[in-house]
Parts: C-alpha cells; structure tokens; sequence
C-alpha cells in the first residue's frame, strides 16, 4: 500500500510518466534484492506496473539543413577543417554511429570501390557505401589535412585531434555543437541527429526496411522501423 501510495502522490504532482516509471524501477529493483537475499519473504511490489511511457521520436534534419551543416567547415581549409568536412559527409552518408566513426582506423576506407568497413558492435560487421562527395572530401583530408595532424607516423586512426590522437566521442560531439551552433540549427543537434537523418532520408527516397537495418547495424528491426513511424507522421503533417 505504501508503495501504491508513492507511486499515486507522483502522479498527483504531475510527475513525467518517463519520472515516475525510472522511480517505480528502482522501488521493484529494490524490494527484488531484499526478496532474493531473503530478507524480505514477500515481494510487495510485484503486481505494481510501471506507467506506459511514449517513445520519443529520434529528431531529424530536413535536407537542407543537413546541407547547410556538411557546407559549415568547408569555409576554410585548414587541417581542421578538411577534417570536419570528411567527418560529417562520413556521418551523414553511412549513417554510423559516434563510437564507429572515432574507431576508424585508415584500413577501414576502401577509396577505389567506395566502400567503408564498419566493426560495428556486437560483433556485426558491415560494409557501407558512401558517395561521390564522401570521397572527395575524404581524399582531401586524407592527402592535405591528417598529414599535418598526425604526430606519431605509426598512428592508424583516421580522424585525428589536434593532438595527433584518435578523435574520441566527446571531441566529436564538440564539433557537431559547434557547428550547429554556427548555422543557427536546433541546440538539441547531435552526432546521433545525422544518423537519424540519414535513416529517414533513406526510407523517404524509397529506401526497403531491411536494407536501412543493415545499414544501420540494427540487431532487430523492430529498431529501424521507428523510422517509418517518423515517415507516417510527416506524411500526415503535410
């Protein structure tokens, strides 16, 4: 009854179902340990149900803005920048994820047939295309930007910092920040927001299901197919 109590005094206070349903969990989570570790002998929590929160839906780039934000460091041509430009036209066209693009190492990239290795996680293992332009910029990052980043000549990682080192998830999520900031786009802007785009994009210009789940390194599709709850609702919306 306390139980019940304090998850009905939440509600009461207008608590966000998200709230409420990571406070009921570590209430069950709780009494779970006290039952298996028999200092409890019944689990008063067992027949408690968590509020049924509302997935969210992944935020997404309309096309041009996604342009406006690969253009963002082709304004000038430094190390850094050539840098930038291949980073976010590997994001946006492969739709990896942040931990898959900073683990790039340069064995990775197939400039010849345009096709790039990914790792992924959990073992899945794929090989993504990218564009025409991917590879443009990537070769010019390659020939004049990571030449003046690299330190160690023993230094495999593709994206470099400023140090020398491999690019790590944080200094990616900065220069996604930064230059979101620069074109005026939404402050909520991600590394994960190209993903979701290009996954968007994707389905709209005709994409199957499947093949975005392959190339999303998605184990289940039940994953890929909020994509096309997104799709449906911007069909409805126009």
């Amino acid at each position: 009854e306390i139980v019940n109590a304090y998850v009905e005094s939440m509600k009461q206070q207008s608590y966000a179902s998200s709230s409420v349903a990571r406070k009921v969990a570590a209430v069950k989570s709780f009494f779970n340990f006290l039952f298996n570790n028999n200092v409890i002998s019944e689990n008063p929590t067992t027949h408690i149900e968590s509020p049924k929160v509302k997935k969210r839906l992944p935020q997404t780039l309309t096309s041009e803005d996604v342009e406006k934000l690969l253009q963002a460091p082709m304004q000038k041509k430094s190390p850094k920048n050539l840098r930038d430009t291949a980073l976010l036209n590997m994001l946006y066209s492969t739709g990896m994820r942040v931990t898959e693009v900073v683990s790039l190492q340069l064995e990775d990239v197939d400039l010849e047939n345009e096709i790039l290795h990914c790792p992924g996680k959990e073992e899945q293992a794929r090989n993504l295309p990218f564009d025409d332009v991917t590879r443009k910029v990537l070769v010019a990052y390659l020939n004049e930007g990571r030449p003046y980043l690299v330190k160690d000549k023993n230094e495999t990682a593709l994206f470099l910092n400023h140090r020398g080192q491999q690019l790590t998830r944080q200094g990616l999520w900065l220069i996604i920040k930064a230059y979101a900031k620069q074109t005026n786009l939404s402050s909520s802007v991600t590394p994960h927001t190209l993903r979701h785009s290009f996954a968007s994009h994707k389905l709209h210009s005709g994409s199957e299901l499947q093949e975005v789940q392959r190339l999303l390194g998605h184990a289940n599709i039940s994953t890929t197919q909020i994509y096309t709850q997104l799709e449906e609702n911007k069909d409805g919306n126009d």
